[in-house]
């Protein structure tokens, strides 16, 4: 399968935090959900991703080396950042003219259908936008330039669920053109459940697992027993375990190999909100 996006030993250092070498793959026409705590790296690797920031390591887009190929990367690439506002006195119509000179594919009508599709005023100044309606226009904007690969970071923060329903659905008709992508970071890992492909889980600026969604949801899960079914749990048939006053939790890695080994029948399917709470707080 042919990647669209990688990262190889992908290394950032700052005074109070570090990536290390950070290592994954996205194939063409896949959703990828990355998913970490706040803090974790996510936000790094992508302003990594996108050039904006010095690092160690490659990154490969589109087959091209990012730091020689920079202007025709970017042209094909769509971005919505958690923190990337447009200046506020600007409205939709100030954001077609400036885009439609940055990029060679700007599709104006594409554009104010998206507009219209967000019930977004075209001639209304940013200022008087929810925060909402503010993520919407950027996602309104990072679409409308036919790219073919899409960097989201918290893209449907501020969203109530019918505009999420709305936004996924976009997400989810754009990969099924032209071998499209996304690489997709949301707190929301219910979203990422039913539409990513892939599940990238950082964690302290190490990469924990990067697996597909269906093998993490249907392999993985959680046992909850006693201290004494506990010790009979041999070290190499879990990953972590979590105590609380009355019982253990004990993510495991393979559903069907374990009961095969232990006389315990009933095994919880795992949530990628689980899953992060145990790999986090968990202990080896």
């Amino acid at each position: 399968m042919e990647n669209i996006l990688e990262i190889k030993n992908l290394c950032k250092k700052y005074d109070n935090f570090e990536l290390k070498n950070i290592t994954f793959d996205l194939p063409k026409g896949m959703i990828m959900g990355f998913i970490g705590e706040n803090g974790a790296g996510k936000t790094t690797t992508i302003k990594a991703i996108l050039d904006i920031i010095k690092y160690n390591g490659e990154i490969k887009i589109f087959g091209l080396d990012n730091h020689k190929n920079d202007k025709k990367i970017k042209e094909d690439i769509g971005v919505v950042l958690d923190d990337m506002f447009f200046p506020e006195i600007l409205t939709p119509n100030d954001i077609n003219d400036t885009m439609k000179g940055i990029y060679e594919n700007w599709d104006s009508k594409m554009f104010y259908d998206y507009l219209n599709e967000f019930s977004l005023l075209p001639n209304k100044q940013i200022k008087t936008f929810s925060k909402g309606m503010r993520k919407k226009l950027e996602i309104a904007s990072a679409l409308s330039h036919h790219p073919k690969l899409l960097i989201l970071d918290e893209p449907t923060s501020g969203l109530d669920p019918v505009a999420r329903s709305e936004v996924i659905q976009i997400f989810q008709s754009f990969i099924e053109k032209d071998d499209c992508s996304i690489l997709l970071s949301s707190h929301i890992t219910t979203d990422l459940e039913h539409i990513a492909d892939y599940i990238t889980f950082i964690n302290n600026g190490e990469i924990v697992l990067s697996k597909t969604t269906s093998e993490l949801l249907d392999k993985y899960g959680i046992v909850k027993c006693s201290e004494s079914e506990f010790k009979k749990i041999d070290k190499k048939d879990y990953i972590k375990y979590k105590k609380s006053k009355y019982e253990y939790e004990v993510l495991i890695e393979n559903k069907k190999d374990f009961k095969s080994k232990y006389n315990i029948s009933i095994i919880d399917k795992i949530t990628l909100d689980d899953l992060m709470v145990l790999m986090i707080k968990g202990v080896e």
